[in-house]
């Protein structure tokens, strides 16, 4: 007796679709999978008899043999439970088997035959829509994540026997509705604004132009000037997610198991704030069993990283390539896995390593040698891919004793910002570039061509402030960005006067 179910699994964020072989023969009772089963996988061979069995089925007593295709990947987790007890159940004739071909089956099995959930369900729904399935069967806790894909009949079930008679008439049970675009657009409230926020205002222009043209931003100042305020309050302006952007994030928290239980999509751009001590595989991602790192789980969003010295040398260095492509790659004996890591970069550190060197109340007590240290734990190569570097000076006394803070909300600051990014959309129609801070060589004598007077300015940046040729660029691409939030066509004196502010403090610390 032989049956066929279709199953699926993840290999880094994308999934492939696992072929469920099982074979009952008439010889020595026992139960082998193979197929590189891990232990999990292996282990399912006492849950599937047991749920069997307690869900009142007849568990066959023969020589059993499952067989996982394809055979030369090596399957993880507990997610193929559900498929092989509804294979044996189907070579066995106790379920249907007239739709067992047109779905995928996705679950963890209790021993009492309860369906448990799964990481990793999105992704195995963009691949069951893929490959033109008709339905899919996850446990109920997944069940609104797979919706959000549509175009795939999701059908929910808490037991193996709920399983069993969705096979067994199937015309009767409906599946779960679904309205992806209504819970992208439910839940776009924010808890903090930059209202908030007192003083600071050249800060917060900085940070509306990092925002308006994807830019990563270093924000320098003494404890306790607002920088992880201000860093936390750019999600708030940033535009709002669209649906591919959405369901790009969703997919990496679900592979990594971070979706809620009653989170179907992930609606806000996220923030994600590791914590200094951080290993260069959680942040780049990795591990024998690679899984996205903070970088990965900042894709579309924000990576914020506090107290930027404190970071290990070689933890940063890691940063170079997702920030220059745009992705990260992870090498590992297995194979070698890329994932997305499109992401705004927001860092922040003391100007030394008392935090009070230029502070206006409190005197530095580091000596020169001491702060040269500190801030050569910041590679050149990494600072350069830091579009802008911004000082944070301490709030002066009158602001810090208003009430409240007096500047523009959130809401007004982002609507110039929608309005900028919408005219690099225009601009970038055909190509893969999203914004300003995206662009190459070619887009940049493309978009960013300026008049002599102009290009007088910048050569007399470069001389005095000791730029290199990848801070040259990245002071067009801001300038083009200012010109955005300004309306204008082309880049000009002020605009690139703007710019070049952007990128002197390196030289004033690291000079």
């Amino acid at each position: 007796m032989l049956a066929q179910v279709d199953s699926a699994a993840t290999l880094g964020i994308d999934a492939y679709v696992v072929r469920v072989e099982v074979d009952i023969s008439s010889t020595i009772p026992m139960f082998a999978i193979v197929g590189l089963p891990d232990a999990a996988v292996q282990e399912s061979r006492e849950r599937v008899r047991s749920a069997i069995r307690n869900t009142g089925y007849e568990f066959p007593l023969r020589r059993i043999t499952i067989n996982l295709a394809p055979a030369d990947i090596k399957k993880q987790g507990p997610s193929f439970d559900l498929p092989i007890a509804i294979g044996l159940l189907a070579a066995t004739g106790q379920v249907s088997t007239d739709h067992l071909d047109k779905g995928l089956f996705i679950g963890e099995l209790a021993l009492d035959g309860g369906v448990s959930p799964v990481a990793g369900i999105l992704p195995i729904a963009i691949r069951a829509k893929a490959e033109k399935k008709k339905f899919l069967v996850v446990p109920e806790a997944n069940a609104r994540e797979a919706a959000v894909v549509g175009d795939v009949d999701i059908y929910p079930v808490k037991t193996l026997a709920e399983v069993v008679a969705l096979l067994n008439d199937f015309e009767k049970t409906a599946p779960l509705p679904a309205d992806p675009v209504g819970l992208l657009n439910a839940d776009q409230h924010y808890d903090i604004d930059f209202a908030d926020v007192k003083g600071q205002e050249h800060v917060k222009r900085a940070l509306e132009v990092a925002a308006a043209g994807g830019h990563n931003i270093l924000l320098v100042g003494p404890p306790g000037s607002g920088k992880t305020m201000l860093a936390r309050r750019l999600p708030t302006i940033l535009p709002p997610l669209n649906l591919d952007e959405a369901l790009d994030i969703t997919k990496i928290y679900s592979v990594s198991g971070l979706l809620g239980t009653h989170t179907a999509l992930v609606t806000k751009r996220p923030f994600r704030s590791p914590h200094h001590s951080i290993s260069t595989a959680a942040l780049a991602g990795g591990g024998s069993n690679p899984r996205p790192g903070e970088v990965s789980l900042s894709h579309h969003g924000v990576l914020f990283l506090d107290e930027l010295p404190e970071f290990r040398r070689d933890v940063l260095e890691v940063l170079r390539q997702p920030l220059e492509d745009g992705h990260v790659t992870i090498a590992r004996i297995a194979g070698t896995m890329t994932y997305p890591a499109r992401l705004m970069l927001v860092a922040a550190m003391n100007p030394c390593p008392c935090g009070y060197f230029g502070d206006t109340i409190k005197s530095c007590t580091c000596s020169p040698q001491m702060i040269a240290k500190y801030l050569q734990r910041i590679s050149g190569p990494l600072l350069d891919r830091i579009d802008i570097h911004i000082e944070v000076p301490r709030l002066p006394q009158d602001e810090m004793l208003q009430s409240s803070g007096t500047g523009e909300t959130s809401a007004t600051i982002r609507s110039r910002i929608i309005a900028a990014r919408d005219l690099q959309k225009q601009r970038f129609t055909g190509t893969d570039l999203q914004n300003n801070a995206s662009m190459a060589s070619k887009q940049l004598k493309e978009y960013c061509a300026v008049d002599k007077e102009v290009k007088d300015l910048l050569r007399a940046a470069i001389s005095q402030l000791g730029l290199s040729a990848r801070a040259y660029d990245r002071i067009l691409k801001l300038a083009r960005t200012v010109a955005d939030l300004d309306g204008a066509k082309d880049i000009g004196l002020g605009h690139v006067a703007e710019a070049i502010q952007y990128r002197a403090l390196d030289r004033k610390l690291w000079g």
